[in-house]
């Protein structure tokens, strides 16, 4: 750690007292629990600058920035585990910073070179290792997030930018099987939008329509295609999979999907097992044709925070349709074996997936 910081002059101020023997790791809910510190960069005529990890707590900020009026902020999240050895490894992070740059770039925002990405994270990672549980299915969750900061108003890109990450310890983002709904009238993102960054707006967006849909008894919505709704496009909180006649089918990335890293990677595994991969556009009515045919054998939501989530029921209108049971699915299980095995280093990481701190 002390030459990740060293070379990108990172200032550390450790805490005074940890948080650790207060924090119950028993129960770790996704996103309520906070490590010792923080990492926060500035963006100042036109560089990176001030790179400082500090003890996690609040930041004196203008109310008058221009994140809070028109939105100029986007997020990422990414994982780390620790290994048998003791060594702990942070999953594909470069795919992350590489992912957080093409939200910069949509949003008009700095790009921060990927280097500086990573090595903030692991400087901060390996400072508050301690924080990592060992206990299955649970890991250090690292969000880090970048935001404009011009004091000022007026609609136009802002000339100065904070990025911060933010690490949590955490257990499962899903504590069950899914129960969805195919979202057929509020719309998600749209084509020529910004679907595909992890902008806060988004998000936001996104909020009453999960609210209106858990009154309804369901956990999730899938988003389907803003012109028609007739296309599946991606879960509320992860992409989305189906197993149809023996293929891996998945909607095709877009300027309406989020390109997530944890699809990539099962895609990935896919291919190396030999199972048919399909990126394409699915219907809705291919997957409810697929349910009462039989044909659609397992349907899944695969994230950083939802890993794989079972899907095991889909409403539309007014008929909820029941698929297998989860606990028989050969490939949603095979591969979320194999995703754990290679990011708590069970097995050898032959994708050179984890970034070893």
């Amino acid at each position: 750690m002390n030459t990740v910081a060293e070379a990108l002059d990172i200032k550390i101020t450790k805490t005074a007292e940890s948080r650790l023997a207060q924090t119950d790791f028993s129960n770790l809910p996704f996103g309520k629990q906070f490590s010792d510190h923080m990492f926060i960069a500035d963006y100042e005529n036109g560089e990176w600058k001030n790179f400082k990890i500090l003890p996690y707590g609040e930041i004196p900020l203008s109310p008058a920035i221009s994140a809070l009026h028109y939105g100029q902020a986007f997020f990422e999240g990414l994982k780390a585990y620790k290994h048998p050895d003791g060594k702990i490894g942070i999953f594909r992070p470069y795919k992350n910073a590489e992912r957080a740059n093409k939200s910069a770039e949509r949003l008009s925002m700095p790009e921060l070179p990927e280097e500086i990405f990573v090595q903030s994270i692991a400087a901060l990672v390996s400072l508050d290792r301690d924080w990592i549980p060992t206990q299955d299915n649970h890991s250090l969750y690292i969000r880090p997030f970048m935001f404009a900061t011009d004091a000022a108003l007026g609609v136009q890109p802002s000339s100065t930018y904070k990025f911060v990450v933010l690490t949590g310890p955490t257990g499962p983002y899903f504590s069950k099987n899914l129960k969805v709904k195919i979202e057929n009238s509020f719309s998600r993102a749209s084509e020529g939008g910004f679907g595909f960054a992890k902008a806060a707006g988004n998000y936001a967006g996104s909020l009453l329509p999960a609210r209106e849909a858990v009154k309804e008894g369901y956990d999730q919505l899938i988003w389907t295609d803003a012109k028609e709704h007739a296309y599946v496009e991606e879960l509320g909180a992860a992409n989305i999979m189906f197993i149809i006649d023996g293929k891996l089918i998945t909607p095709s990335t877009r300027d309406t999907i989020l390109k997530g890293v944890t699809r990539d990677a099962v895609l990935t595994l896919a291919n190396s097992w030999g199972i048919p991969v399909e990126e394409r556009r699915i219907s809705v009515a291919e997957v409810i044709e697929g349910i009462e045919s039989g044909k659609l054998t397992e349907a899944f939501g695969v994230g950083t925070a939802a890993t794989i989530a079972h899907i095991a029921e889909i409403g539309l209108d007014d008929k909820l349709y029941t698929l297998s049971d989860p606990a028989g699915r050969e490939f949603s299980n095979r591969v979320f074996k194999a995703l754990n095995d290679i990011r708590y280093g069970l097995v050898p990481d032959e994708f050179g997936w984890n970034y070893i701190v």
